[in-house]
């Protein structure tokens, strides 16, 4: 397989693609986040994605296939960002107590003028989380890089989480198996 290009600094996509022994070599151009309010949510993390990507090819001088993903966490039809103060993350954590959130991933491959794009979609189900739980999680983890203030492969998944339907490592940022598909599908 062909190195690709991951268009993500995230340590946990990095860790996916390792672990699932896909070559990639990492190139990173910050890009904003904000999205279009006529975007349904699914269409999201895709069009962020999209973007990411773009501004990794403009930087490349030769042919090479790129791969951007974006994740967001979506509770009762709301988009839930990265949390933006230790307050902010207690109060996301506070929100998903209990509930069953949507995980959103949208990915998105390019080389030259073809892309391929797509959104897994996976549902994670909390336990009723004491406040003791959720600051003790928020003060060692200082989950504030995370959509959702978690990261289901820390303490708070494995002690706070109910259920997964779908895509464990969708959750962890990147649908693996899906996006190993894609790119055999792309190359072919």
């Amino acid at each position: 397989m062909e190195r690709i290009i991951l268009a993500s600094k995230s340590p946990r996509r990095k860790q996916l693609l390792e672990w699932a022994e896909i070559p990639f070599d990492v190139m990173v151009k910050e890009t904003d986040e904000m999205y279009p309010a006529t975007l349904s949510i699914e269409k999201v993390p895709v069009y962020i994605a999209r973007n990411k990507a773009l501004a990794v090819k403009e930087e490349l001088s030769h042919d090479r296939l790129i791969l951007a993903a974006d994740t967001i966490v979506v509770l009762n039809g709301k988009v839930i960002g990265k949390p933006t103060s230790k307050e902010n993350a207690i109060q996301i954590l506070s929100e998903l107590s209990g509930q069953v959130h949507q995980v959103i991933t949208g990915v998105v491959l390019m080389r030259d003028d073809t892309e391929t794009a797509f959104a897994d979609i996976t549902e994670v189900e909390f336990h009723q989380l004491s406040k003791q739980q959720i600051e003790f999680y928020v003060n060692k983890y200082k989950p504030y890089d995370k959509a959702g203030a978690y990261a289901i492969q820390e303490w708070i998944g494995v002690v706070g989480i109910k259920r997964v339907k779908g895509d464990f490592y969708n959750v962890m940022g990147l649908p693996v198996s899906r996006v190993m598909k894609a790119i055999m599908e792309f190359d072919n």
